[in-house]
């Protein structure tokens, strides 16, 4: 029940600075500012000191701070793996485990609450100790099983942070509370490196004091702008706003959505990440306005996701491609995006022959672009991203995959080494599961195959007719015996042979 949740937000502290700090501990205690064009992105708490701000300018952080160390930050790879290390040692403790950027995850820890709680009462024992700090410095009621259970969520807490600094060497805040939404809030009350539990009784105080509508997580810039029409602008107008109304201009689902966050609640569970659903990166610039700029910025960003792609082991099947056209009244959300589907014989190339698909790929993304844009027209880009999505396992872990149907036999005791391949029987066939089993099905009863595995003279024979040669014994793959082979379906001798040269 809601009442009995607790979420921890783990929120990192200048995440890609602290990175860069582990990486060359010379910078540690220095003011450092982590690059990416010509805006300092994040920086330490040293820098802050002095007065840098995250999205401050280079020139302007450089004027306010000459002594500022800027480190570029354009190469994303080592925050992502740390990223993901983080993530990974959280699983360690539990499995409700979200991630939600790459310095943000929410744990759901309610069972191991729930356990340590039954715990405590069979001990006999009522003091229990809050770590970190309570929102509004709220007393505690240990009769309150809501509070005593927010109570246990903090110590957990403050072990999740222990252990992230003694494994990785990172800090961070975190947010204790019911639902991921009021979590995250609290989460950066005090910074750096604390933590904030947050009672169900001051729930209103933390929302309310929110200045504006935009900072309740959920809802978003265009939401934002629609209810700035309607004279909403913080949380206790849109909590006085009329139902009715709020449905008529928003949608029933998307208006009763946002009305319960402005009320602090969040029923959306963790659900754990497991691995990327997509990769993609993006370059953002002054201006790009020719077809030769675009080109050469989408070959750019193919390089680093196709090395990404080739890691994960995974095939994407959909590609998409994002702009950001330059706009004097919307300068930052003025996005607009093309996906298709990537074809069959590109997808088998990625993971063996990634060079050899960027050119292809670029042609691919590049027809989405002129969908998008009127090339005879003169255009003002400053954004371009490409994503790749759809992730699926390599075909030969597949159950509809021809490497699903044949089977490596050993060879009898004594005898040379050597592999036949073995039909699989009839019956055992799944055809109502996995990608090629049906087209599987249709190759079989497209040539007349059956469960004998022995062809009579007539059979080989119209074989011989059809055009499918009598391969010679030495052009045979070496785990392949040759009877059996030919009693394959021509579609799959090519796909064999294919494979293995």
């Amino acid at each position: 029940s809601a009442g009995r949740r607790v979420i921890v937000h783990l929120d990192l502290d200048c995440f890609y600075a602290q990175v860069e700090m582990i990486r060359n501990p010379e910078l540690r205690d220095k003011p450092l500012g982590v690059q990416q064009k010509n805006i300092v992105v994040t920086c330490n708490y040293e820098a802050r000191k002095c007065g840098v701000k995250k999205l401050m300018s280079v020139r302007d952080a450089k004027e306010k701070v000459p002594q500022l160390i800027l480190v570029n930050g354009e190469d994303l790879t080592p925050y992502r793996e740390t990223s993901y290390k983080v993530t990974e040692l959280l699983g360690e403790f539990c499995p409700l485990v979200e991630r939600l950027g790459f310095d943000e995850n929410f744990v759901d820890v309610t069972d191991i609450v729930e356990k340590r709680l039954n715990q405590l009462q069979q001990s006999g024992c009522s003091r229990v100790c809050v770590s970190g700090h309570v929102y509004n410095n709220q007393a505690i009621n240990l009769q309150d099983t809501t509070h005593v259970r927010l109570v246990i969520g903090s110590q957990i807490a403050e072990e999740l942070r222990e252990a992230i600094y003694a494994r990785l060497g990172l800090t961070g805040c975190a947010g204790v509370a019911s639902n991921k939404l009021l979590s995250k809030l609290v989460s950066g009350t005090f910074k750096p490196n604390q933590q904030t539990v947050l009672l169900p009784e001051s729930c209103q105080d933390l929302i309310r004091g929110l200045e504006h509508v935009q900072k309740v997580p959920g809802i978003g810039y265009k939401t934002t702008k629609r209810l700035e029409t309607l004279g909403v602008r913080n949380v206790c107008d849109l909590q006085a706003f009329p139902s009715a109304v709020l449905e008529k201009e928003l949608g029933v689902s998307n208006a009763q959505r946002i009305q319960k966050l402005s009320y602090g609640e969040d029923d959306s569970p963790v659900t754990p990440s497991g691995p990327p659903q997509s990769f993609s990166d993006e370059d953002s610039f002054k201006k790009c306005s020719s077809e030769v700029e675009v080109k050469e910025k989408i070959e750019e960003l193919l390089h680093n996701l196709l090395d990404r792609i080739d890691k994960d082991g995974r095939q994407p099947h959909t590609v998409r491609l994002t702009i950001r056209q330059c706009s004097s009244t919307d300068k930052w959300f003025n996005r607009e995006s093309r996906q298709c589907p990537i074809p069959p014989h590109l997808i088998q190339k990625f993971g063996k022959e990634s060079s050899n698909i960027i050119s292809p790929l670029v042609d691919i993304l590049m027809k989405l672009f002129r969908k998008m844009i009127d090339v005879d027209l003169p255009f003002h880009l400053t954004l371009l991203s490409v994503c790749f999505s759809n992730l699926k396992d390599l075909p030969s872990s597949k159950k509809g995959s021809i490497g699903f149907y044949l089977k490596q036999m050993s060879p009898p005791s004594g005898s040379s080494k050597h592999f036949y391949i073995r039909f699989l029987p009839q019956e055992e066939e799944d055809v109502s599961h996995g990608e090629g089993s049906a087209s599987w099905n249709q190759s079989c009863n497209r040539t007349g195959t059956t469960k004998t595995r022995k062809l009579s003279e007539e059979k080989k024979g119209n074989i011989k007719k059809s055009g499918i040669p009598d391969f010679p014994f030495h052009l045979f793959p070496a785990d392949i015996d040759q009877e059996v082979f030919r009693e394959l379906p021509e579609d799959i001798k090519k796909e064999i042979l294919s494979e293995k040269t």
